[in-house]
């Protein structure tokens, strides 16, 4: 299995300044956070997309870039891609060139995203949310087989046999699909081969196993080998030394964020019962000591009946860059290493 770190280059809203002071040292910390995923030996880190105030990542194929300037054998990637928003064509060229930085190192992950800012900001109708997504994944794929692409669609003018280079120099380039709880996005990914990450926030688990066998079960109907289907899940996570120290670093941090992310979503406010419940060992906050995490992980991936990937996701809790930079360690040199000899 592998594991890796995303991040969606999260900034405190009351720390966000018009000098931008605070930006460049947050920005210079998500970097210095992939390059000690890479030296501990993780295998991936990805980097969101997002187009809000407390977010840094609107361009992360920029950021993956400055990354693997700086590294030499994680695997780079997008946390996810907002596709439903972005051109097809410069979405491919923009991996292609990063898989050309990092001599083959880049990935994608695209999805439909959970928030809609993207959508007024480049002209787009929020109604047409799922057949945008479903249109641009069909001209991505053809773009990515085809180095000359004869195509025509609803959303976008046709492309009649141009070219769209630079090309990447992995044949092809690995594309995910990011999933959160929708049954035809698990039933999507299956039909079209494509390797699966699913987004798990909340609740329990385990209770993703019906939608990965109808990812499965839609993958093996379309003839696609069972080492093509794989399955791989972005879960929030953090490692400390003891259990009680992890809990209790993560807490604050995650109930201020997910409180008010909440006020725009109709959720109630996190309380530490709640949060308790959901690092608990059927819960899905993968947040405890090293042993603990990795026998955690092993639990979800013989819940869902084996994943291929797993992806800590720690900026939510807004911690001290000394403290994400010791859990990213340990999750390397303690967690990574059980977890692999299973």
């Amino acid at each position: 299995m592998e594991i890796g770190i995303d991040s969606f280059a999260a900034i405190q809203k009351d720390k966000v300044d018009s000098t931008g002071i605070y930006a460049i040292e947050a920005m210079g910390h998500l970097l210095e956070k992939i390059e000690q995923a890479d030296q501990v030996g993780l295998d991936v880190f990805g980097v969101g997309e997002h187009h809000r105030r407390e977010f840094l990542d609107s361009a992360p194929t920029v950021i993956l870039a400055a990354a693997a300037a700086r590294t030499k054998n994680i695997r780079l990637t997008s946390a996810v891609t907002v596709l439903s928003a972005a051109d097809p064509v410069r979405v491919f060229q923009n991996f292609a060139t990063l898989d050309l930085v990092s001599k083959g190192r880049a990935e994608m992950v695209v999805g439909r995203g959970s928030f809609t800012e993207s959508f007024p900001l480049f002209g787009l109708n929020i109604q047409d949310y799922d057949k945008l997504f479903a249109e641009k994944l069909d001209l991505l794929l053809t773009i990515r087989d085809n180095e000359r692409v004869n195509w025509s669609g609803k959303f976008r003018a046709p492309l009649t046999g141009q070219a769209v280079y630079p090309r990447p120099v992995q044949n092809p380039i690995p594309i995910w699909l990011g999933v959160g709880g929708t049954p035809a996005s698990f039933v999507r990914a299956g039909a079209l081969g494509l390797p699966l990450m699913v987004a798990v926030i909340g609740g329990e688990t385990h209770r993703f196993r019906p939608l990965i066998d109808m990812y499965r079960e839609a993958g093996a109907k379309a003839g696609h080998s069972p080492d093509r289907l794989k399955v791989g899940l972005h879960s929030l996570g953090y490692v400390a030394d003891t259990t009680k120290e992890a809990l209790d670093d993560f807490y604050p941090g995650y109930a201020r964020t997910f409180t008010e992310i909440g006020r725009e979503r109709g959720w109630p406010p996190v309380t530490r019962p709640h949060f308790d419940a959901q690092a608990s060992p059927r819960g899905a906050l993968i947040v405890g000591n090293p042993e603990e995490v990795a026998e955690k992980i092993i639990r979800h991936s013989e819940a869902l009946g084996g994943i291929s990937r797993l992806t800590f996701q720690m900026d939510n809790a807004h911690l001290p860059q000394e403290k994400l930079l010791k859990s990213i360690e340990l999750i390397g040199t303690r967690v990574a290493p059980i977890v692999r000899s299973k």
